[in-house]
């Protein structure tokens, strides 16, 4: 299983508010259509901390790093990538081998 974590920061004239609304009402419509994904999250701070580089981390699990090029190449990977690029300053993504122990 592959897990991607996006770290995202907001664009420099967007709020917070309407940031974390976004990340957790609107972009998640999108990233649910994404075949072959097996699990989705979004973790977005309480409160804004102008200290913290980042805004928000999303969780996407797929079967592979295959699964998620694929996935990725759908007219609903194109979606919600260009949603996801046009509310972000910056993603840094980290393709990982998650390791769960309690």
């Amino acid at each position: 299983m592959l897990k991607v974590m996006s770290l995202m920061k907001r664009r420099a004239d967007m709020s917070f508010a309407d940031f974390r609304r976004w990340a957790q009402a609107d972009h998640p419509i999108l990233a649910q259509k994404l075949p072959g994904l097996r699990g989705y999250r979004m973790n977005v701070p309480k409160e804004e901390n102008p200290d913290n580089p980042y805004d928000a981390v999303s969780e996407m699990w797929f079967d592979n790093a295959e699964a998620r090029l694929a996935a990725m190449a759908t007219d609903a990977g194109k979606a919600a990538g260009g949603d996801a690029a046009s509310h972000c300053a910056s993603r840094f993504h980290l393709l990982v081998d998650e390791k769960v122990f309690v």
